[in-house]
C-alpha cells in the first residue's frame, strides 16, 4: 500500500548533491576551516584519491549501523532531523488537543503507528474492506474502477498523477506513469544476474509469506502468479534512462485517442474511479506500456489481476499489520534487498509515515525551533553569489553560439528560489485521523494527498507549493516552476556551518546550490525553457555540441565498477553528473568573486583551496552495503557517492593547480581531456 507517498519521484524532483550547515551573513572572525579532521586519511594523498583523503579514516572506522543499508553524512543528518521531529511529536503528547486540532492529529497519527499492540490485536480485520472488494470484482470494468480507487494508496500497475503540463506549465494536466513492480526495478527481472536471481528468489519467497499470512490456502501457486504477471509488466516497461527524456516522455491525447490506443482495459472507468474531473487530455508518459498494459488486462484471467492487487495491498500496508506481517517486510525489503541487520526503531519509521501525512505541520513546529531567520539570510547570500558566478560562467562557455547563450540568460535570470519553508502552508482540515487506527489513519491521509491533487486538473498552478517537507534533508531542481528548493533540515552543519570559513562553505553547500541551479542546464532539464516549459531554445548546433559534452561525461562513469559485474550508468545518472561537474567549477567561481580580489587566508594549516576540496570531498562522506549498492545501480539516477566526489574534480583545473597533481597521480587527467560543460 502506497500509504507513504505519491509516485512522482520519477517526473520531476531531480534531487540531492552536496550538503553543508548553517548561518549568518559571512563567517565568524576566527572562523573554522571547516574540515573534519578526524575522518582524513594521512596515508593516502589528494592527488591520487580526494574521497579517501578527505573520507579515508572515517571509512577504515566507521560501522553502517545495523539498521541501516548506508551511513554518512545525510543519514546523519536524516537522523538528527527525525530526532527533532520525535521530541516535537512527543511534547506534544504531554497535553490535551481540541479534537480536530493539528496538534490531535500529529498526536494520534504517531501514537497509533508506535501502538504494535493494538496492531496486532486488530489482525487483518482493517484490511478486511479492501480484501473483500478486490475479491469480489468479476468485470474488467470493475478492475479498471478499483485501480483508479486504489490511487495513491497502493502501487497498481498503472499510475496516475496531476503535474504541470509539460508544454502549458501554468495548468495542472493529469498523467499516466507505469508503476506496480515488487521489485526495485525491471532489470531486477529481465537481467541474467546471480544478484538479480538471489533478489527474485527471496522476492517470490516474500510474495507467498504474505499470502500465507492472509491465510491462502494456496500461496505457494498463487506468488508465482503474481511473480509471472509481474515479469510481463516488466518485459513491457521503458527502461529508466528512457523515461529521463522529457520529449520522449510527453504525450497529450484525449481519453477516446488513449482507448484507441491502449484497448482492452477500460480508461472511463480507471479514471472515474481515480476521482478525476473530466480530462479534455491526458499525457500518457510511456504509451507503448500503456497498451502492453491494456492487452494483459484483457488477456489474462482476472483472477490473476485480483492477486497481483492483493499483494501490493499486502506489501504496502505490512508496516502497520501484524507483526509476522512486519517481520516478513524486513526480512525481504530490507535484509535481502539492502543488507540491512535489524529493523529500524519503531519511532523512526513513525516519523517517516507522519512527514508523508502531516509533514508540513509538522514542519511549522520544526522551522521555529531549528531555522533561525539568520540561517536564511546566509543562504540567500549564497545563492545571489552562485546565480552571479552562473551568469558569468555561461558568457565563457565556448562551446555555445551567442544566440543560445542569450537564451540561457534569459532561463537564469527567471529562476525562482524557495529556502527553508513554504510561504503558504498546506491546510489539514480535512484530514481525519483516529487513535488507534494505525492503518486506516495511513490510507486516510493517502488518499487526502491523492485526491488534494487529483481535483486540480486542468486548473491554474500554485507556484507556491513544495515538493518537499522542511524537515527533510535534499534538495531539488523543478523544471516546471524553474526553481531551486532546499528545506531548513539541509542547510545545517556539516552542510553549511556558520562557523566555517566561505572556502569550506562553498566547496559544501555551494556545490549544492550549484548542482541544483545545473539541473536547469543537464541534458533533461535543459529542454525546459524559463517559464517551465517544454521547449527547444537551442540551435541545433549548439545541441550537438552540448550532447557530445555529455557522451564524453557518460564514457567516464560506464567505466566505474563499484561491484564486480555491476557498473555504473552513464546515461541514467548522466543529470546528476552534469548537475554535479557544473556545480562543483560554478561553486569554485562564486567562492573566488567572494574574495573581491583577497587572499584566502591558512585556516588550521589548510589553504583556501584545500578547504574548498575537502569540504567538497567531506560532504560526500558515505558507506554502503554491497546489496544496496546493486540496488542503486540499477535504478538510481545519482552515481555512489566516491564518484560524485572524485569524478567531477579530475575536471577541475583549479584542482590540479591547487592541490598540485602531476601525470602518474590518481586524480590527473590532462588539460585537453577536462570537461567544462557550463
Amino acid at each position: 500500500m502506497k500509504l507513504h507517498r505519491i509516485a512522482l519521484a520519477a517526473l520531476v524532483l531531480q534531487a540531492l548533491a552536496g550538503c553543508a550547515a548553517g548561518p549568518s551573513s559571512g563567517p565568524a572572525a576566527g572562523a573554522l576551516s571547516g574540515i573534519d579532521k578526524t575522518a582524513l586519511d594521512p596515508a593516502v594523498r589528494p592527488q591520487d584519491d580526494l574521497f579517501r583523503a578527505a573520507n579515508g579514516r572515517w571509512l577504515k572506522t566507521t560501522q553502517i549501523p545495523a539498521d541501516k543499508s548506508d551511513w554518512g553524512i545525510v543519514r546523519e543528518m536524516r537522523d538528527r532531523s527525525d530526532a527533532r521531529v520525535r521530541a516535537i511529536v512527543e511534547d506534544l503528547a504531554k497535553g490535551t488537543h481540541a479534537p480536530g486540532s493539528i496538534e490531535q492529529k500529529i498526536g494520534d497519527f504517531y501514537a497509533s503507528f508506535m501502538d504494535e499492540a493494538a496492531i496486532d490485536a486488530a489482525g487483518l480485520q482493517p484490511l478486511q474492506p479492501w480484501l473483500a472488494e478486490i475479491d469480489a470484482l468479476k468485470t474488467p470494468a470493475e478492475l479498471a474502477r478499483l485501480i483508479g480507487r486504489l490511487q495513491g494508496m497502493v502501487d497498481t500497475p498503472l499510475a496516475v498523477v496531476v503535474y504541470p503540463d509539460a508544454k502549458d506549465p501554468g495548468t495542472y494536466r493529469a498523467l499516466t506513469w507505469q508503476d506496480g513492480l515488487g521489485l526495485p526495478d525491471r532489470d531486477y527481472y529481465l537481467k541474467d544476474d546471480e544478484r538479480f536471481a538471489k533478489a527474485r528468489t527471496a522476492y517470490q519467497a516474500y510474495l507467498e509469506k504474505l499470502f500465507a499470512l492472509a491465510g491462502d490456502p494456496a500461496a505457494a501457486a498463487n506468488a508465482k502468479t503474481v511473480y509471472a504477471l509481474e515479469k510481463q509488466l516488466a518485459e513491457a516497461q521503458w527502461p529508466r534512462v528512457d523515461n529521463r527524456n522529457p520529449v520522449k516522455r510527453y504525450n497529450p491525447m484525449t481519453p477516446d485517442e488513449l482507448a484507441a490506443q491502449a484497448p482492452g482495459f477500460d480508461w472511463r472507468a480507471y479514471f472515474a474511479g481515480a476521482g478525476l474531473p473530466p480530462l479534455d487530455r491526458l499525457s500518457v508518459s510511456q504509451p507503448s506500456y500503456a497498451a502492453a498494459f491494456a492487452k494483459l488486462v484483457a488477456t489474462r484471467p482476472l483472477a490473476e489481476h485480483r492477486l497481483l492487487l492483493r499483494a501490493r495491498l499486502l506489501d504496502g500496508a505490512a508496516d502497520v499489520l501484524p507483526k509476522p506481517f512486519r517481520e516478513a517486510r524486513f526480512a525481504f525489503r530490507d535484509q535481502a534487498l539492502r543488507g540491512v541487520q535489524q529493523p529500524l526503531p519503531r519511532w523512526q519509521k513513525a516519523t517517516g509515515a507522519l512527514d508523508a501525512a502531516l509533514g508540513e505541520a509538522v514542519g511549522q513546529i520544526y522551522v521555529q525551533r531549528h531555522f533561525p531567520p539568520a540561517y536564511k539570510a546566509r543562504m540567500q547570500e549564497l545563492v545571489g553569489k552562485l546565480f552571479e558566478a552562473y551568469g558569468q560562467s555561461i558568457d565563457g562557455v565556448a562551446w555555445m553560439s551567442p544566440a543560445t547563450k542569450l537564451k540561457a540568460k534569459e532561463k537564469l535570470a527567471k529562476y525562482s528560489v524557495k529556502i527553508g519553508y513554504p510561504e503558504v502552508w498546506r491546510d489539514y482540515s480535512r484530514l481525519e485521523v483516529r487513535r488507534g487506527d494505525a492503518f486506516g489513519n495511513g490510507v486516510r491521509a493517502a488518499r487526502f494527498e491523492y485526491e488534494r491533487r487529483a481535483v486540480r486538473a486542468g486548473q491554474p498552478v500554485d507556484r507556491r507549493e513544495w515538493g518537499m517537507t522542511p524537515q527533510t534533508v535534499n534538495a531539488y531542481y523543478n523544471p516546471s516552476f524553474n526553481e531551486i528548493v532546499f528545506p531548513a533540515a539541509i542547510l545545517e552543519p556539516p552542510y553549511f556551518d556558520m562557523r566555517a570559513d566561505d572556502a569550506f562553505n562553498y566547496g559544501a553547500i555551494g556545490a549544492t546550490i550549484g548542482h541544483e541551479i545545473s539541473h536547469g542546464f543537464d541534458d533533461s532539464g535543459s529542454q525546459y525553457d524559463g517559464d517551465g516549459k517544454l521547449n527547444n531554445w537551442w540551435t541545433e548546433a549548439d545541441r550537438k555540441a552540448f550532447e557530445a559534452l555529455g557522451a564524453k561525461l557518460v564514457e567516464q562513469f560506464d567505466a566505474y565498477e563499484p561491484v564486480p559485474g555491476h557498473k555504473v550508468n552513464g546515461k541514467l545518472t548522466l543529470g546528476e553528473n552534469i548537475a554535479d561537474l557544473s556545480g562543483l567549477q560554478i561553486a569554485y567561481k562564486a567562492w573566488k568573486l567572494s574574495l573581491q580580489g583577497r587572499e584566502a587566508p591558512v585556516i588550521d594549516g589548510f589553504s583556501g583551496e584545500q578547504r574548498f576540496f575537502m569540504g567538497y570531498a567531506q560532504s560526500w562522506r558515505d558507506k554502503m552495503r554491497e546489496e544496496r549498492m546493486v540496488q542503486i545501480l540499477a535504478s538510481d539516477p545519482h552515481a555512489p557517492s566516491e564518484y560524485r566526489a572524485n569524478g567531477p574534480t579530475s575536471h577541475m583545473d583549479a584542482f590540479h593547480q591547487g592541490i598540485g597533481t602531476k601525470p602518474g597521480d590518481g586524480m590527473w587527467r590532462p588539460a585537453d581531456q577536462r570537461l567544462r560543460i557550463w
